[in-house]
């Protein structure tokens, strides 16, 4: 008797631990609302392939030895290597980019990746980078980095790349999604559309709403 108490005992444990360790699938959007009617259906990610149609195309792609055009107001460019451009990273879980700072100055604003951590490696020039840590701390980390340093920013912390040298720099990032997503935070906040309530944002900022009027208008203009 004590050895089926035993047995029944084990098997609900071993139950338990199983649930206990279930968990959802990783959002791969920004969101993924529920419907019950399923003529119209979209997935968290995207639909498979037949696996015997699949060609070596699926998991190529070429170009990211090509300089991006930094010529713009932050004087940077992003050229992602994502989901989007490589079809064969669906479900994998992973995506690259490569990013282009303007001599001094070019920034990669502050921003987030909602969904994934990301590390990055520079092989030219010279950058200034940070990640600040989640409330209440807000805890700001930075470092210098030259060719072949790398730097980790973990997942959905604002965190930003700056070129502090007299000439181009380059660095190149991978990301723990294969569609990690990005919110630059300026944008987000002064370019939404609609535009939050100006109210709001002079609070928030504490700043004149004369300024956050301009700001809106500027950052919406950018965005659209």
């Amino acid at each position: 008797m004590k050895g089926v108490q035993f047995l029944v005992a084990f098997v609900l444990l071993a139950l338990a631990s199983k649930l206990v360790s279930t968990s959802d699938p990783s959002p791969l959007q920004d969101f993924c609302v529920a419907i019950n009617d399923t003529k119209d259906v979209f997935v968290n990610g995207k639909f498979c392939k037949n696996p015997k149609l699949a060609k070596a195309e699926d998991f190529y792609l070429s170009g990211l030895n090509i300089p991006g055009n930094t010529s713009n107001q932050v004087g940077s460019m992003v050229t992602p290597a994502n989901v989007q451009q490589i079809p064969g990273l669906n479900t994998l879980g992973i995506s690259l980019g490569r990013i282009d700072y303007a001599p001094y100055g070019g920034l990669n604003p502050p921003h987030t990746h909602p969904r994934a951590t990301e590390i990055l490696v520079v092989v030219e020039g010279t950058l200034y980078v940070g990640f600040v840590t989640s409330n209440m701390d807000n805890r700001l980390f930075t470092k210098v980095l030259h060719p072949g340093d790398v730097f980790v920013f973990p997942e959905g912390l604002i965190h930003f790349q700056f070129n502090i040298g007299h000439t181009n720099a380059v660095a190149f990032a991978a990301l723990s999604s294969q569609n990690p997503g990005v919110i630059t935070i300026a944008n987000a906040v002064f370019g939404s559309d609609p535009a939050i309530n100006p109210d709001v944002l002079a609070k928030a900022f504490q700043l004149d709403k004369n300024i956050v009027n301009q700001l809106q208008s500027q950052f919406w203009w950018d965005n659209n």
